[in-house]
């Protein structure tokens, strides 16, 4: 790996740990709105969709609407499959329990990494896999206690999300060179086009609107533009792996802002999931460090 690799790839952590911390927030937004969750959802895409669109426009300039004429399939692919990502997690948690859901969001790096390599060849390190199976055990330890059996519909939702978040990191992986930015700008949109049949109003209060323009925008947006350049920089399976810090800071942000204190087994779980995930970018971040400087030698 050279220099300039080396300095991408610790990017590419930082960019996509970004994304999930900006994710994270999203526990706190959905307690705080009192409002229909397909409406909210609605009006969260069309903030988000219009806030990565403006960001966009804002970093490419003139060049902006060349970009967007030039998109070929890769960009609609990631635009689908992360609108579809997104609508079967909501549909996840509403139709099976959060311990179903999370168990099986659990094994995307694995999905990704066997993805990642059946159809671009990209092999994940050892450290990626192991760190995958610790943060998978943490998840486990965090769901003791959390009722089960929850509909096969829901499981089959949650199945579909890890598959289309696992396949749309690859798709971005092998195609660098495409512009993903309008891609997640679209997939906020059409997420916002899909729940507006659904919701049962779309009336919303003042203030509520300002909740969901943050929510949209700190949460959804930020965390699409984060993932956008963060994943292009790291192996795609090492970026699923990454993202899944979104897990356990969740129920940190809602006990840090609301009080709502998580049980033991979700502090413990959460807890290794943060060991694991740190653990593992500390490790790359050590790795991808240039060499210590050799002590200075008088030639003979």
């Amino acid at each position: 790996m050279t220099a300039l690799e080396q300095k991408q790839h610790r990017l590419g952590l930082i960019l996509v740990a970004c994304a999930a911390l900006a994710w994270s927030s999203g526990g706190i937004f959905t307690r705080i709105i009192p409002t229909d969750l397909m409406a909210i959802l609605f009006w969260r895409g069309l903030f988000s969709g219009s806030a990565v669109m403006l960001f966009f426009f804002a970093t490419e300039g003139s060049g902006a609407l060349r970009i967007l004429a030039g998109l070929r399939w890769p960009a609609l692919a990631v635009a689908c499959l992360s609108a579809l990502g997104m609508i079967t997690g909501i549909g996840s948690i509403r139709y099976t329990t959060v311990a179903d859901a999370m168990v099986i969001y659990a094994t995307t790096p694995f999905v990704t990494a066997g993805l990642a390599y059946l159809f671009i060849g990209e092999k994940p390190s050892h450290s990626t896999l192991v760190a995958s199976a610790v943060a998978l055990a943490g998840v486990s330890i965090m769901l003791i206690g959390s009722p089960w059996g929850g509909g096969m519909f829901g499981k089959f939702l949650a199945v579909l999300m890890s598959l289309c978040m696992a396949s749309f990191t690859v798709v971005m992986r092998r195609h660098r060179e495409v512009a993903m930015l309008p891609a997640m700008g679209a997939s906020a949109y059409i997420c916002a086009f899909t729940t507006f049949w659904f919701a049962s109003s779309l009336d919303v209060s003042t203030k509520d609107i300002v909740l969901i323009a943050f929510f949209g925008i700190l949460q959804n947006a930020a965390g699409l533009i984060f993932y956008a350049y963060g994943s292009r920089r790291v192996p795609a399976a090492e970026a699923t792996l990454v993202a899944a810090l979104e897990v356990p800071l969740t129920p940190f942000w809602v006990l840090i802002f609301l009080n709502e204190v998580p049980g033991i087994s979700t502090l413990v779980g959460g807890g290794v999931v943060l060991l694991a995930l740190f653990g593992h970018i500390l490790s790359e971040f050590r790795k991808s460090s240039p060499d210590v400087a050799q002590p200075f030698q008088v030639a003979p």
